[in-house]
């Protein structure tokens, strides 16, 4: 649906000296935008934008951000007050369905998913066919992508039905696909989930629980682990849940889109972050060698960076790194983990956040510097961090994948180019070259 006109904007061509009008959209809050739909039929040009920055490329009622504000909205709910006050499928509820459920459709929703958690057996035969040492996000995306040769009776997208089944057969499985990957990394037998504990209570009980002794739910950590899953739920269009939207756009099956987004999470420069914070923490080595780093850090002429600081769109405070700093103190307090790398992390936060470099540039510890340090504290190896990030992710891809199959005026993606490569040219046989 389109949003109503604010006028337009008008773009001159310095050498036809023609003006174009291009409409302008209105946002309901953030940038309006200027719709160049008609631009190359109008004008024989394309717009250049690598990266897509300055470029919409969907109409999106689910989550907004304000970078330079420091906000983060899902339907319109601060993640603050989402984080502190709902569980992790309130909010997948709120963004699949645009409303926070009541009692009676919590309960509902809560059941429809719980009772989607077990995932075929003939899926723990797929598993063996991997190598014992392949990494976790690697074993994900094959798993999740032949989802669909085991639920093929949820694969047709114009069936609200079937969107509606595979919705729920996503956002169930992904906690018990994962939790089997690590299980099979490591040698131990599969568990299957338990109806009666919460979404983020059966991930841990699947993850850590073996047969020969009863597992103890720690309900701290059963919080921290329902508010990680809830602070990465949704992030507007980053590269994988483009990624999603883009494979959706050609009527893919929706496990297909979803493989699609872990493939794209698995980069460093995306989901892997809080891979990368431990790796620079193991590179630092101890607290005693944060200053000489930090001091490499504000080189611009050395290439080490701090992992976890900063963000691309936030140019505050990341407003998701405020609710997980809570939960890693409390882990850590819980826990009372005596970790050399855990001691530096909290000191390299402290030193970062009264550094006047980084203070001065905005160079806040993020989600991922917290996550991380969270995670390795629970005892999930470094490996399986971005595998966590995918399953809280699953929720906000399936949502965006929903929205773009139901959006009247969706098109198959397919993005332009500025060509720069030879023009045409006569062809010369083999015999000449």
């Amino acid at each position: 649906m389109n949003k109503p006109n604010t006028g337009s904007f008008t773009l001159t061509d310095n050498q036809t000296g023609k003006s174009y009008e291009l409409p302008v959209l209105h946002a309901s809050v953030g940038p309006n935008v200027v719709d160049v739909r008609k631009f190359y039929a109008e004008t024989d040009h394309f717009t250049y934008d690598p990266g897509f920055t300055s470029t919409g490329s969907c109409e999106s009622g689910l989550t907004f951000i304000d970078g330079d504000k420091g906000i983060l909205l899902h339907r319109g709910y601060r993640i603050e007050d989402l984080a502190a006050n709902c569980s992790f499928l309130e909010v997948a509820h709120l963004l699949l369905n645009g409303e926070l459920p009541n009692k009676e459709q919590k309960a509902k929703f809560d059941h429809d998913v719980t009772y989607h958690t077990m995932v075929h057996e003939q899926l723990s035969n797929f598993y063996r066919g991997f190598r014992r040492d392949a990494h976790p996000m690697a074993v994900l995306c094959g798993v999740v992508g032949a989802l669909s040769a085991f639920y093929h009776d949820s694969t047709d997208i114009n069936d609200p039905h079937a969107r509606m089944v595979a919705s729920f057969r996503l956002i169930a499985k992904m906690p018990t696909l994962a939790a089997m990957a690590y299980k099979y990394s490591i040698g131990q037998p599969f568990n299957y989930p338990k109806n009666d504990l919460t979404y983020a209570e059966n991930f841990l009980h699947m993850m850590f629980s073996v047969p020969a002794e009863e597992y103890k739910m720690d309900p701290v950590l059963a919080k921290a682990m329902d508010r990680l899953f809830i602070l990465h739920a949704d992030h507007e269009q980053n590269a994988s849940t483009s990624t999603v939207r883009l494979a959706g756009s050609s009527g893919a099956n929706p496990f297909a889109c979803i493989a699609a987004g872990i493939a794209s999470l698995w980069g460093p420069a995306h989901g892997g972050a809080n891979e990368a914070v431990l790796t620079m923490l193991n590179q630092i080595g101890h607290k005693d060698n944060i200053n000489e780093f930090i001091k490499k850090a504000k080189d611009k002429d050395d290439p080490f960076r701090l992992m976890g600081f900063g963000h691309r769109v936030y140019k505050n405070y990341d407003p998701r790194a405020k609710v997980m700093q809570e939960s890693c103190h409390e882990v850590l307090e819980v826990l009372g983990v005596e970790d050399p790398l855990l001691e530096l992390a909290m000191e390299l936060e402290k030193i970062a956040l009264s550094d006047e470099y980084f203070v001065d540039r905005k160079l806040f510890p993020n989600v991922d510097f917290y996550s991380g340090i969270v995670l390795k504290a629970m005892g999930f190896p470094t490996s399986m961090f971005t595998v966590l990030f995918a399953v809280a992710r699953t929720t906000g891809w399936v949502a965006q994948w929903k929205e773009s199959i139901e959006d009247p005026q969706a098109k198959i993606g397919r993005p332009r180019q500025l060509y720069t490569g030879p023009t045409e040219r006569p062809f010369v046989p083999l015999d000449k070259r």
